[in-house]
């Protein structure tokens, strides 16, 4: 029993690190109706951020707020002075500047920063905890503590606020939305904004747990991708709770399912994106679209 408690607290924990680039990928989906696929880059720059701040003699917390404030700022130029060319186009071109702007954002740190390892201070303590038999650290409790409560924040900004049903509202429609009166260009900014400040939370959360390069949220990207596939791409709900399952039952599956093992789990996931395309597509907490022709 305490060794299958280890495995599902452990998962938690890897899935939280999936889940918090899921949550920024299914904020700018919200707010945008596009995919992000530079994400990941863009989490991991505002990382580097944050760490440049703390390397500057800057408290840890007051480090994230500015790397968060930038990353805010940085999201919204990338919206106004390269996404928007593409807006309104076809949609396939705008996920290609996504993957491109992936590369040079990875390109960029790597540029600045270098591909050596960096070690960057934890939020949370590094002391363990004995639950039921499993040992397990405080920073990973803090971790999954944060993304529950960003998760809440996401929710309520959707479906509690003015702001969430206007971003809704632009991502669906923008042409109705602007003869409605929203001012769909700053809105669309704004949920671009949104989303870097998330990932830069992310980020902090993030490497603490690897070690801070440039390539440090590669794999977790696509691991990221498959919680929103199959959460639900307009669920932050179902993206934590996919990334969770993920996290879990990967550990699960490589102890207990002998022909998988440690090498082949990172089939897991992918097993799980084609079962829940065929039974749910949207997702298991997606809605259906409805499309009136």
């Amino acid at each position: 029993m305490g060794v299958f408690i280890q495995l599902v607290v452990d998962g938690l924990s890897t899935g939280s690190i999936y889940a918090a680039l899921a949550l920024a990928i299914v904020l700018v989906n919200q707010s945008t109706g596009l995919i992000n696929f530079a994400q990941g880059g863009l989490a991991v720059l505002s990382a580097y951020i944050a760490y440049t701040f703390t390397q500057w003699g800057v408290p840890l917390i007051l480090a994230i707020l500015l790397a968060v404030a930038v990353s805010f700022v940085l999201g919204g130029l990338i919206e106004r002075f390269l996404i928007r060319r593409f807006e309104g186009g076809d949609p396939d071109t705008a996920v290609v500047v996504t993957i491109g702007l992936l590369t040079l954002a990875t390109g960029v740190c790597a540029w600045i920063w270098g591909y050596n390892n960096r070690q960057f201070p934890s939020l949370f303590s590094l002391d363990s905890v004995n639950i039921l038999g499993a040992t397990v650290s405080v920073r990973s409790l803090g971790t999954i503590l944060a993304i529950v409560v960003i998760m809440g924040l996401l929710q309520v900004l959707f479906l509690g606020t003015k702001l969430g049903l206007a971003l809704r509202a632009v991502a669906v429609n923008p042409r109705s939305s602007a003869l409605s009166g929203l001012p769909v260009g700053r809105l669309l900014m704004v949920g671009w904004g949104l989303a870097a400040a998330l990932g830069a939370v992310a980020g902090a959360l993030v490497a603490p747990q690897l070690t801070l390069t440039p390539g440090m949220m590669d794999t977790a990207l696509v691991y990221a991708l498959a919680a929103v596939i199959i959460g639900g791409l307009n669920s932050p709900i179902g993206a934590v709770v996919a990334a969770w399952g993920i996290g879990v039952l990967e550990n699960l599956a490589a102890v207990y399912v002998p022909f998988i093992g440690h090498d082949l789990k990172i089939a897991v996931p992918f097993i799980l994106i084609f079962v829940i395309l065929i039974v749910r597509p949207q997702g298991l907490f997606g809605r259906k679209v409805v499309v009136r022709v």
